[in-house]
């Protein structure tokens, strides 16, 4: 009885907290203590995780929708749908320096900043990282093909475009794969979705590789950033051509739930075919959040000095062929420790090495 009192009680609590969602006004002023009693608990655990993003998420429908605006202008509109929109509405600052993940935004900066040739990005949800480059490259007559078979998030992707007016961005409600036109169908929810081959042909998405893509477009690829949830090693499959023509820079994520880490990263099918291709790989250390980080180094961990305990996580990674590319103040090389940034754990592991950001 008491287990059904308590099921029934969090039910209610859920529904309330719905409800009061439902007034724009008051969710506004509860987003507003839940920033603060962020700053009032902050210790041992992930106030984040534990008491603030469920309340968050309670407030909530996955078609409320919001436009914020970033430090430098840039605008987005979204959907309340995972993680990424949560964190983005409880970032510190009004108008932060990005979307998600800090330092890694940061970095896709720098390498775009490197090359002369266009940008590829596999999962570009509704824009977090390819709004951003577009807006870098908005002067020049590159361009940043992005692919996203989520039919909401790729048409969050082109409103967000269209609202901060670039014409470099080419959308795409592909999936990348090792080859193109087969089909694939996405399972899991939004973000978090992967692909698998659809049954049936008239099902899902049709899918492109990189080396097909470019070559159709008669254009040069000098950055990659690859997120599918579990999909990239086959985006580079498809890809060898390009990696051997071009050498671009390659950021991709690897995940427990989908890479085998347990001989080391190096042994892992997707680093080593980048090492077959003459890659060198770093782990980045970031926040896997929206987290100011000021002008802090991007620290990077040699592939084979990356701490991969703990529980199943995800992390992104760089792949690059020229190591003077990463001769700059603005990197730092590690080793031994996680790439995996959290305030309420281990310094000595998952902080960054100079000290928590302010």
């Amino acid at each position: 009885m008491d287990q059904y009192i308590n099921d029934e009680g969090a039910d209610k609590l859920h529904r309330a907290l719905f409800r009061l969602g439902r007034n724009e006004a008051l969710r506004s002023e509860l987003l507003a203590w839940l920033k603060h009693a962020e700053k009032t608990l902050e210790g041992s655990f992930s106030v984040r995780d534990e008491i603030t993003g469920p309340i968050m998420d309670a407030l909530h429908s996955s078609d409320d929708q919001y436009e914020k605006a970033l430090e430098n202008g840039t605008r987005y509109r979204f959907l309340y749908r995972t993680k990424i929109a949560r964190d983005f509405l409880l970032s510190d600052r009004e108008h932060p320096t990005h979307v998600w993940e800090p330092q890694t935004t940061r970095l896709l900066q720098y390498f775009a900043g490197q090359t002369s040739n266009d940008i590829v990005i596999g999962g570009a949800y509704f824009g977090d990282h390819a709004i951003l480059l577009g807006q870098q490259l908005k002067d020049t007559n590159r361009l940043v093909h992005c692919f996203e078979p989520d039919v909401a998030q790729s048409g969050m992707l082109k409103a967000n475009a269209q609202l901060n007016e670039l014409d470099n961005l080419r959308i795409n409600r592909l999936g990348l794969w090792r080859e193109s036109d087969q089909h694939l169908q996405l399972v899991g929810f939004d973000s978090l979705a992967s692909s698998i081959v659809a049954s049936d042909s008239a099902e899902g998405f049709a899918t492109a590789s990189i080396d097909d893509y470019m070559r159709a477009q008669e254009r040069s690829c000098g950055l990659v950033m690859i997120d599918i949830e579990g999909g990239e090693l086959s985006v580079l499959q498809g890809s060898r051509h390009t990696l051997e023509q071009d050498r671009p820079v390659v950021v991709f994520e690897v995940h427990r739930d989908y890479v085998d880490w347990s001989n080391g990263l190096l042994a892992t099918p997707i680093c080593s075919l980048l090492s077959a291709a003459g890659y060198k790989l770093f782990a980045v250390r970031d926040f896997n959040t929206n987290q100011e980080m000021g002008q802090r180094c991007i620290e990077l961990i040699p592939a084979s000095t990356v701490y991969l305990e703990g529980p199943s996580h995800g992390f992104n990674m760089l792949a690059i062929q020229d190591e003077n590319l990463i001769a700059n103040p603005l990197f730092r090389i590690v080793e031994g420790v996680s790439p995996k940034l959290l305030r309420h754990k281990n310094a000595a592991l998952h902080h960054p090495l100079d000290g928590l950001p302010g």
